[in-house]
């Protein structure tokens, strides 16, 4: 199948399809790839930090059970049709800034139409300010503008509305991209921790290490995170992952960021896409 491209809002936005699953497409804007869909089987998840995100949501609730969801960031709504899948019913709001976009995805990559899924397009951090208290069971946060996370969605005063706007035993899953040494990473867990301090985080062991770029997926609430199982599940992956719970040790003395010093995410390095597709 050949490539299919559009100029968006946020860039050139690219899908390319998977040689080896004839209904899969990863999304690429500007060269980042941004999402990976199988339209014949949404559970099918390519991105290793993707597949930690969802065992997340897998863990939250008892199997079955719909969670009231908000996507914070779109792309070609990788989690919002796995979470339709495992869990029907489940009422979801996702949000992404580019209208370009959302309608590129919903011509060529539609999603079950049955699936209670609404798009909205707007700002993450507006939406979360004007949504009603107490009305979700779980975030996902993973926007990126271009490869970097904004720095609007990076402070203490952005994870105090998401606390507000999530249920008491609601959790915020979030996707924190960092490489050497990890300073963006453990300022965030620290900030994140300042409104939801029961927390913890799954990564590559490379990464945790310090050895590379990679995602850090963190999941935060007002209770513990069901640490046990999410280590199992890490460490049963295709690309085995780490929990660490022991996020003070991780987090160094890092003080929160506010507003007023909050920085977006670093760059990934030069070339590290470019093998991707």
């Amino acid at each position: 199948m050949p490539r299919r491209q559009r100029v968006i809002s946020a860039g050139r936005a690219e899908l390319v399809p998977d040689p080896d699953r004839s209904a899969s497409w990863t999304l690429r804007i500007d060269g980042t790839p941004q999402s990976y869909v199988d339209l014949a089987d949404p559970t099918h998840l390519e991105f290793e930090y993707v597949r930690r995100m969802a065992t997340a949501l897998d863990l939250l609730a008892p199997p079955g059970q719909p969670l009231r969801a908000l996507h914070l960031g779109g792309g070609a709504l990788t989690l919002p049709r796995y979470l339709a899948a495992t869990r029907p019913g489940s009422p979801q709001r996702v949000v992404e800034i580019d209208g370009e976009l959302v309608e590129l995805v919903r011509r060529e990559l539609p999603w079950d139409q049955k699936a209670k899924i609404r798009v909205r397009v707007g700002d993450a951090r507006e939406v979360v300010s004007g949504a009603t208290s107490g009305g979700y069971d779980v975030i996902v946060l993973d926007v990126f503008a271009g490869a970097r996370t904004p720095a609007h969605l990076a402070s203490a005063e952005f994870f105090a509305e998401v606390a507000r706007v999530l249920g008491p035993g609601g959790f915020l899953i979030a996707n924190v991209a960092d490489g050497p040494p990890l300073r963006h990473a453990r300022a965030q867990i620290a900030t994140i921790r300042s409104a939801l301090p029961e927390a913890c985080l799954i990564a590559d062991a490379g990464v945790l290490r310090g050895r590379r770029f990679g995602n850090v997926v963190v999941v935060a609430g007002r209770t513990p995170p069901p640490v046990a199982d999410l280590a199992r599940r890490a460490a049963g992956d295709w690309f085995p992952g780490r929990v660490e719970s022991d996020l003070d040790r991780f987090a160094g003395g890092a003080a929160a960021v506010a507003d007023a010093n909050a920085v977006a995410s670093p760059e990934p390095p030069a070339g590290l896409f470019s093998a991707r597709g």
